[in-house]
């Protein structure tokens, strides 16, 4: 005797409540997926953030180190980094690295020279830094748009956020 041929009883309702889910099982499925989209969304991408600041860090550091080998051959610190003869990195952002030689012959080059909340100069004899995620920068780095840039400071002292600093 085939299965099909028996009529127990319940068997159609039984085969009604497995064809699918109910709408409360799909919104609950829903709610749950959104919640933990919105824990884990913003944790990866503050992850990612840390990721490229540190990038940056290692990037400055490896420039600074190019810059003394200079200074060592030409006893003098470059004009730009275009002098250091390497294949110049770009920041995790896609910008170029900004340098700056205070002895460099630039009209109004102390204002460009960056200062820390005293308003003294981050470093003796030139800047080095990315500009951040938004790729905006001023001079102290108090001003808003520097919050975000990653420094050497100290004479590579330190090395990371502004707003760190």
């Amino acid at each position: 005797m085939a299965a099909e041929g028996l009529n127990l009883p319940g068997s159609s309702r039984l085969a009604q409540r497995t064809r699918g889910f109910t709408l409360l099982e799909l919104a609950m499925t829903v709610a749950v997926v959104g919640l933990l989209s919105a824990v884990a969304v913003p944790s990866y991408t503050s992850y990612i953030e840390r990721q490229k600041v540190l990038q940056a860090g290692r990037d400055l550091s490896q420039l600074a180190m190019s810059i003394e080998r200079y200074r060592t051959l030409h006893f003098a610190v470059p004009l730009s980094l275009d002098d250091l003869g390497i294949d110049l990195p770009q920041d995790p952002w896609g910008r170029d690295y900004q340098f700056l030689n205070f002895n460099a012959p630039i009209p109004g080059i102390n204002g460009r020279i960056r200062k820390d909340h005293n308003l003294h100069p981050l470093n003796t004899e030139f800047d080095l830094y990315s500009l951040g995620e938004d790729g905006r920068s001023s001079a102290p780095l108090t001003a808003a748009g520097s919050r975000d840039d990653v420094i050497w400071a100290q004479d590579g002292g330190f090395i990371g956020l502004a707003s760190d600093y």
